[in-house]
């Protein structure tokens, strides 16, 4: 754009400016800012000045524009008049608009006028040739708006109101006309939905001004007025409200965060979430509080009290005390001065029963400095929903609320009524919490980068950092949300084990970041790179949806994930019942096992009386001729041919317990599963080793995944499905119930890969023994609700399964439950010492009040030789010796004694246990 310009002082009070510009550009804003121009366009395809296109003051004047166009062209301007004639210039207009007005707009074209009358209000449409056939639909739904507003506000100010294409993108709104690009009013949900947007303009910001330099509120109004009104219209209110409280939260952070009165304009996600969102919020809390009726008569009140004049946030508060009697500024204090929303957390909620009355009790507590807020509650009871409004303005309050009838569950806020964080299981994820998030990467391989490269520019231009594949660490998947390209990329595999093979096109699916459910993961799969090139302007646009799938450039899929509505909590009583009349023999269940392909066993290590079931079951396969084989946690891969040798009678007991470092890995005594092993070894019944080795285990619950070594790395399952919530949130429980570790993070990482790598184990000895079943013993939380080893075997091998859960009883946790009497465990022999390793020789750190060793004559630093004929080398080899003694036998146990002036002395002791 290019101008200059002479001024001349013509006396006083009058001043003429000589100006003359050229206007090239189309200025188009970003992604995020799409529809906002920043400069003019003069062509020949038409004119249109919108900003900074004229010298101007400061404030509001009357203007008086007259314009010459070339012949064909019709020309808009503000104005209740418009006069034209033909000149040899070209056509010269007129526009009249006899109100003070914050600037003036110019735009003309070759178009083709259509118009219709509204009583007295005269409605044009001025379209190009090739959108002409959209002036009827345009002009029935802009008599529709008009006439809604004339009811619900004031009368239409103006005399005229016009539809006008533009050359550039944009959806603007001036006095009596609105500008619509030409890629807008093509689109066929625009008359539903944007142009009563910028009708609703006529009464907010083209009658009533704002004054910016205190706030912009008209966008706030305004969209609560259109088009959350359209929504609510049709019953969709509340997800409205939620859709923005979505945006707000996937949008705005501590560093673009600002308070409502200093929203000025639109320049972003963020300040739009602010601007439309949080002020939309704002009305609808303002109309839950003063009421329907005094609302209405409110705005009605601010339109006639301020036409054609600057308006700031405290005229609208003292119309609206002025019809509802009562202060306000806490009101617009709390929502216009303070950055941030409510995070409302609720504690302990439970039913009760208060002199005889059912009732709910819950505590609430507001993070950071409480606001002052009506909070919906709906009490789901036997005989209906309750709904209560409670007041909340302080940091930790407690609520009890009768119900009527047996409180079922408790939700708050299960309409969206309040401007609040969501709980997680609210929060669906989807595409605006990506494009939202502070910290985001785009990981592609070298292989992916020529189809999306189109998307990574655009993506790069707004906020993505690019990382290769293979330099990915948990630490960037933990610290940010993550966009992957090509479903097949092996970090998909890490997080997600297998996904299904996306349709042809374009799509972009989000899931919730196993790693930080804070953040999301999501993947983009395209079939070509002009997929990705005919989508990646529009991607934006779809920031509400979960998956997206287009092809050439169509939308053909557009859903939004399931969340929770509401906070929503169970006041149900966890109480499960059995009818013992009814119930099964642990013989009748074996029969109702035996066909499937793999019955899983949870058990609880330390019950004697859980492996005597799994004896049980193992029993009676065995009695019913079944080719079966016993798979076990107990067991690490590494040493399955040392299980192969036993089981073969390659190797005796104790050697089989020495080579397998049975008592090194698994800290539970040996005689709990002797029985089982001993009957799978006389009856030929294979061992399968389950568990990952143990170090590899343990270095990943303290450093993570990252931790390994490549080496390391090939030992784990590539593919790993980390997204089992539900599973994540027990196993949170059970973390929390023990001392602090090196974080949640790595423990859960190595749960995973500890199932991961048992499931596989399963998976593949059925793929080498087809025919073959497979009974797994694993501790119950590997196996209970189908979570742990269960669903990640389905989902490798599409195989049936059972599972027996010993002694817990809980809804879904099982096919079936087993109850069985407590047993003692089998006597087990100990010497009562404490042993360490030192100078290659186990001795004796210290004994227990009743040890058999001490009362023997043994000391503290003797050093273990041997016991019987078994040599002691190491702290294993004490506990190997003894698993098969009995009771009240004597044992013969060498030990070698250091004596302070003689030197060492071996020394033998016969110990009764």
């Amino acid at each position: 754009m290019e101008k200059e310009g002479l001024i001349r002082v013509l006396g006083k009070g009058r001043l003429e400016i000589k100006y003359q510009a050229s206007f090239r550009g189309e200025g188009r804003g970003s992604f995020e800012n799409s529809g906002v121009v920043s400069s003019g366009i003069v062509n020949t395809e038409g004119i249109s000045l919108t900003s900074n296109w004229y010298p101007s003051i400061k404030g509001l004047a009357y203007y008086k524009l007259s314009a010459t166009v070339p012949r064909g062209f019709e020309a808009v301007s503000e104005a209740d008049e418009i006069s034209s004639k033909e000149t040899s210039a070209g056509k010269e207009y007129s526009f009249s608009f006899p109100h003070p007005l914050t600037g003036i707009d110019f735009v003309a074209g070759a178009y083709k006028v259509a118009k219709e009358n509204l009583g007295d209000i005269s409605i044009y449409a001025y379209f190009f040739q090739e959108d002409a056939g959209l002036a009827g639909t345009y002009i029935k739904h802009a008599r529709d708006y008009l006439e809604m507003y004339s009811r619900l506000l004031v009368p239409y100010p103006y005399k005229r109101f016009s539809i006008v294409e533009n050359i550039q993108t944009t959806g603007y709104s001036m006095p009596a006309f609105t500008l619509l690009g030409k890629e807008v009013v093509r689109l066929p949900f625009i008359v539903q939905t944007s142009l009563g947007h910028e009708i609703t303009h006529e009464w907010f910001g083209n009658y009533v001004y704002a004054d910016f330099s205190k706030g912009n509120w008209l966008e706030g109004i305004t969209t609560y007025l259109s088009d959350y009104r359209y929504e609510e219209q049709k019953g969709k209110g509340w997800e409205y409200r939620k859709k923005i409280l979505i945006d707000y939260q996937s949008y705005v952070t501590p560093e673009n965060e600002f308070p409502l009165r200093d929203f000025a304009e639109r320049t972003g996600f963020a300040s739009m979430a602010i601007g439309y969102g949080k002020g939309a919020m704002l009305f609808h809390m303002l109309r839950n509080l003063v009421g329907e009726e005094t609302f209405y008569k409110s705005l009605r009140r601010l339109i006639e009290n301020n036409r054609f004049r600057s308006t700031a946030w405290e005229d609208i508060r003292r119309s609206f005390e002025a019809d509802y009697g009562k202060d306000l500024s806490w009101f617009f204090s709390q929502w216009l001065d303070r950055k941030g929303i409510p995070s409302i957390n609720i504690e302990d909620p439970r039913s009760i029963m208060l002199k005889g009355i059912p009732s709910v009790s819950f505590k609430l507590w507001q993070e950071k400095e409480p606001f002052r807020l009506a909070i919906p509650v709906d009490i789901i009871a036997a005989n209906g929903t309750g709904k209560k409004v409670i007041e909340s303005d302080k940091e930790k309050q407690y609520f009890d609320i009768d119900a009527d009838g047996t409180p079922k569950a408790l939700v708050i806020d299960r309409n969206y009524d309040v401007m609040r964080r969501l709980q997680k299981d609210e929060l669906p994820p989807v595409i605006s919490r990506l494009l939202g998030d502070e910290k985001k990467i785009i990981v592609c391989s070298e292989r992916e980068n020529d189809i999306y490269s189109d998307l990574i520019k655009v993506f790069k231009e707004n906020g993505f950092k690019t990382i290769k594949t293979g330099e990915l660490r948990d630490e960037d998947i933990r610290n940010s949300s993550v966009l992957v390209l090509g479903h097949q990329n092996p970090v998909l595999s890490r997080l997600f084990a297998h996904l299904e093979k996306p349709e042809s096109g374009f799509i972009l699916t989000v899931r919730i970041n196993p790693m930080n459910t804070e953040k999301v993961v999501a993947y983009a799969n395209a079939s070509s790179r002009e997929e990705v090139s005919a989508v990646v302007q529009k991607i934006f646009h779809y920031g509400k949806y979960t998956t997206i799938r287009f092809e050439r450039g169509k939308n053909v899929v557009k859903e939004t994930a399931e969340s929770k509505r509401g906070m929503t909590f169970d006041l149900t009583e966890n109480v499960s019942s059995v009818m013992p009349k009814k119930s099964l023999t642990l013989e009748q269940v074996i029969d109702k096992v035996a066909e499937k392909p793999v019955i899983f066993i949870g058990e609880r290590h330390g019950n004697y009386e859980d492996h005597k079931v799994e004896l049980d079951v193992i029993r009676g396969l065995y009695k019913r001729g079944k080719k079966f084989a016993v798979g076990m946690e107990m067991f690490q891969r590494p040493f399955q041919e040392v299980i192969n040798d036993y089981i073969s009678g390659a190797l005796n007991e104790k050697e089989f317990l020495k080579k397998s470092q049975y008592f090194r890995r698994w800290g539970f005594d040996y005689n709990l599963y002797r029985e089982i092993i001993e009957f799978a070894k006389a009856k030929g019944i294979q061992i399968v080793a389950l568990n990952l080795k143990g170090e590899i285990i343990k270095k990943v619950a303290l450093g993570g995944l990252d931790s390994l070594s490549p080496e390391e790395k090939k030992e784990i399952p590539q593919d790993m499905n980390m997204a089992d919530y539900q599973y994540r949130d027990r196993l949170k429980k059970i973390y929390g119930s023990h001392p602090p570790g090196a974080g949640f993070d790595n423990f859960y990482q190595s749960q995973i890969l500890w199932d991961e790598t048992m499931a596989h184990s399963a998976a593949d000895f059925l793929k080498d023994n087809p025919g073959c079943q497979l009974v797994i013993m694993a501790g119950a939380e590997h196996i209970t609700y189908d979570s742990g080893i269960p669903g990640r075997f389905k989902r490798l091998t599409g195989k049936e399964y059972t599972t027996v859960i010993n002694g817990i009883l809980d809804e879904d946790i099982g096919d079936y439950v087993i109850f069985a009497n407590s047993v003692s465990p089998p006597f087990s022999a100990r010497l009562g010492v404490r042993v360490l390793k030192k100078d290659d020789r186990v001795v004796i750190e210290d004994f227990s009040a009743d040890s058999p060793a001490m009362e023997a004559g043994m000391k503290r630093g003797d050093a273990l030789v041997q016991v019987d004929d078994w040599k002691i080398e190491t702290a294993d080899d004490v506990r190997i010796a003894l698993f098969d003694k009995e009771p009240y036998e004597s044992v013969r146990i060498k030990v070698i004694r250091r004596r302070f002036l003689f030197g060492e002395k071996e020394l033998e002791f016969n110990v009764n246990l």
